[in-house]
């Protein structure tokens, strides 16, 4: 049996297989549009009467910003993930694509060869071994401390959006720890300016690197000018 219901957070989609008495619950940290992350702990919960759970948590958007933040629901591993994937070149401002898997210890193939790179794979590609060498070298470098100042910054940038933009009309929504904010869709050259992504009414800011409290500014002075030249 295969079923869908609304995530613990409200705004994504969780998916729950249950087959012959076990359960596969694939959990996100971090919705593309809302920055949402589910409760793994209610999710896993609500799985258990199948017998037993395995949590993948597919955290690619989010997962670096929660693993510093203590204002998000227990998503990771230290809550009974099983799987969490996680990407770091949107937040770590990397040039190419990069992301890991992790798994507890008891779920990890017996033998690594299985997970070997062909040598016909290109460097960027999804299996990269560029990608998996800048993930760890730009980590290595900040080290822990230096990451949970990036969120922090982060988080301070997009209080300071949430401010702006609602003072310039657009209606802004945001999710505890997230470092995300969805406002109502402005006109088109507004988004393209900004190379803002949208979907359903509304458009999204991501905080990272080259967002700023100047730059969320501009964009709030845009967002009101679009509403005066709605207006007239």
């Amino acid at each position: 049996m295969c079923a869908f219901f609304e995530s613990a957070a409200l705004v994504g989609v969780t998916l729950l297989v249950v087959q012959r008495a076990w359960a596969l619950v694939v959990a996100t940290c971090g919705t593309p549009m809302r920055g949402a992350i589910d409760n793994i702990v209610d999710l896993r919960t609500a799985a258990s009467s199948s017998g037993p759970v395995h949590v993948h948590v597919d955290a690619s958007a989010g997962g670096l910003a929660a693993a510093h933040s203590s204002q998000v629901p227990p998503w990771s591993l230290a809550h009974g993930a099983n799987s969490p994937t996680l990407s770091g070149h949107p937040l770590l401002s990397l040039p190419v694509p990069t992301g890991i898997c992790l798994v507890r210890r008891e779920h990890a193939p017996a033998d690594d060869r299985q997970n070997a790179v062909p040598l016909r794979s290109p460097l960027t590609d999804t299996r990269s071994g560029l990608g998996a060498l800048l993930l760890w070298t730009r980590l290595r470098s900040l080290g822990r401390t230096g990451v949970a100042a990036m969120v922090a910054r982060g988080q301070d940038v997009a209080a300071h959006a949430l401010e702006q933009v609602d003072s310039a009309g657009a209606s802004p929504q945001h999710l505890p720890g997230s470092l995300t904010i969805t406002f109502e869709q402005p006109p088109t050259w507004v988004s393209d300016k900004w190379r803002l992504r949208s979907e359903g009414g509304l458009a999204r800011i991501t905080i990272t690197g080259p967002m700023t409290h100047a730059a969320v500014e501009e964009l709030a002075a845009d967002l009101r000018s679009a509403r005066r030249g709605a207006a007239a």
